[in-house]
């Protein structure tokens, strides 16, 4: 099942996962992202190669030492597929040769892109190449219109189901974490609820504490301001709001 994007934004260190398949909520199965790292673990997916890769990511490994200790501990190495990214920012794959056809990887700069049981390559192929085109974009814009592409050259032979969007801006803990487990068309329902964060949600995402601003923010009136101004300028953009939220 799955392709999936890991990527850091050189700009700000952000760090994200984007993943899509025909599988139920593979948005919580695939993407383990901390502070410094990330891991995609899917195919026959082992979450251990996630979790495990993840903390000693973040304790200094090399991600070329991680995944092949790895492949050499795990039995069923053959029908893995995971690409990480260590915290010095280096990028490995790895593709079990059983993992079902479409399968590969592919690394660029500041960014890998893996996938299996895809219409073919070009479906990764043209993941990265949205990737680059659209770098001048924020991380999960990015992220979602490299997806997108990836979806519109083939995706998933088996169609679509499910679509994950995590990202970490230097915390453990996301700044971002979007799932969709079962839609006719997960990565619109996606770029939906993206839209609705931006409403208020990353505003307090900005302003929650961390582990160098232990108090973030610790009164409200410069995050009342930011969403106040943001309700103005779509207002003024005549952009109504996408949330499906009630009121009492």
């Amino acid at each position: 099942m799955t392709w999936s994007i890991i990527a850091r934004d050189p700009s700000d260190g952000a760090i994200g996962i984007a993943v899509a398949s025909r599988f139920f909520a593979c948005g919580a199965m695939v993407p383990y992202v901390g502070a410094k790292s990330a891991v995609a673990s899917q195919a026959f997916c082992n979450p251990v190669w996630g979790t495990e890769g993840r903390d000693r990511l973040q304790a200094g490994e090399a991600a070329r030492d991680v995944l092949a200790d790895f492949v050499k501990r795990d039995a069923g190495q053959a029908i893995r597929q995971c690409h990480m990214m260590d915290a010095q920012g280096n990028f490995v794959a790895h593709t079990g040769a059983d993992c079902t056809e479409w399968a590969g990887h592919l690394i660029g700069d500041g960014f890998s892109v893996a996938g299996n049981m895809l219409a073919g390559s070009r479906v990764i192929e043209a993941t990265a190449e949205a990737l680059v085109q659209y770098r001048d974009q924020p991380l999960p814009r990015r992220l979602l219109a490299a997806m997108r592409a990836g979806e519109q050259a083939g995706g998933d032979k088996r169609g679509k189901q499910a679509a994950g969007l995590v990202i970490h801006h230097g915390e453990a803990h996301p700044w971002l974490d979007l799932r969709v487990d079962d839609h006719g068309d997960p990565l619109a329902e996606l770029d939906r609820l993206l839209d609705v964060a931006g409403e208020r949600y990353l505003f307090f995402a900005d302003a929650m504490p961390g582990a160098q601003r232990f108090s973030g923010l610790p009164t409200r009136e410069a995050l009342d301001a930011r969403i106040e101004a943001e309700y103005d300028r779509r207002l003024r953009a005549g952009q109504v709001s996408r949330s499906l939220s009630t009121d009492p």
